[in-house]
């Protein structure tokens, strides 16, 4: 069970980044994470008031609200890295986010066995060389390479949050939404004082009305990914659960391959294999 919602946790999280970056193309990343995460906190709202989710309130609700302070800095300092470049150094830094959760496991006491320890080595090993390294040729600015650990710190830790925000299932809406309702008041806060400073909230044209369903699809992706990779953590070791959840920049790859026809590069391609390679011993361990 474990691995089967990780790998799904990488699919909609790939998804959802290939969306994401798609709408940011035309529209402000700020505008593009308020305006999917405020759909995803109302589909959300609604569920907790379906299944009676405040009943489920206790104090693990503040992981969820911590979960939610800490990503949209996350992915913030991510694009302003990506924007800053190269890309082909920044991408696979930000995968340097799996060593959070590994990390919190390993203290908690998990010790996986040696086919696991290897499929971690060889599934950390794939999502770097997926991401398309950058090994010469472009000068990288300190700025980038902080704000990139940044982002690939607050990741991780978004990690090992959202898997301690609940115990059940009613609960875990309830998490979901506190934490969505958290970013958008986080990224709302951010998106005023970019207005206040210059900045621009809406491309031209006013609101992208026919990019709602693609907006609604990002933010309602990454929830579901929130929610598969809680259930991954709580029912398996969590340094198997990040690991395999964290192959979600190959999932993105693949989607520009087939969408956009970007042509993969040697050296993502034998990233791609060595994923799935990880993700074999890492499930069969």
């Amino acid at each position: 069970m474990t691995a089967l919602f990780a790998l799904a946790t990488s699919l909609l999280w790939g998804l959802a980044d290939f969306g994401g970056g798609l709408l940011t193309r035309r529209t402000p990343a700020l505008t593009v994470v308020v305006a999917s995460q405020s759909i995803a906190a109302v589909v959300l709202g609604a569920i907790v008031l379906a299944t009676d989710g405040w009943s489920a309130a206790g104090p693990e609700l503040w992981f969820a609200v911590a979960a939610g302070l800490v990503g949209p800095v996350a992915l913030l300092s991510f694009y302003k890295a990506l924007a800053l470049g190269p890309m082909g150094v920044v991408s696979p830094l930000g995968s340097l986010a799996v060593a959070v959760p590994i990390g919190v496991g390993l203290f908690l006491g998990e010790r996986p066995g040696l086919t696991q320890i290897a499929g971690i080595a060889v599934a950390v090993a794939g999502v770097v060389l997926a991401g398309g390294p950058q090994l010469r040729g472009a000068p990288v600015q300190r700025q980038a390479v902080l704000l990139t650990l940044i982002a690939a710190a607050g990741f991780g830790t978004v990690f090992a949050l959202i898997a301690e925000a609940s115990s059940s299932v009613t609960g875990l809406f309830l998490a979901l939404f506190v934490q969505r309702l958290t970013n958008v008041v986080t990224g709302g806060a951010a998106l005023a004082v970019s207005v206040r400073r210059g900045g621009e909230a809406l491309p031209e044209g006013g609101f992208p009305w026919a990019s709602l369903p693609a907006l609604a699809f990002v933010g309602l992706a990454d929830v579901a990914a929130n929610g598969t990779y809680s259930v991954a953590a709580q029912h398996g070791p969590v340094t198997v659960a990040a690991v395999l959840a964290s192959l979600y920049p190959v999932v993105t790859a693949l989607a520009a391959r087939g969408v956009l026809r970007e042509r993969l590069r040697g050296v993502q391609a034998t990233g791609a294999a060595l994923a799935l390679v990880g993700t074999v011993l890492l499930a069969t361990g």
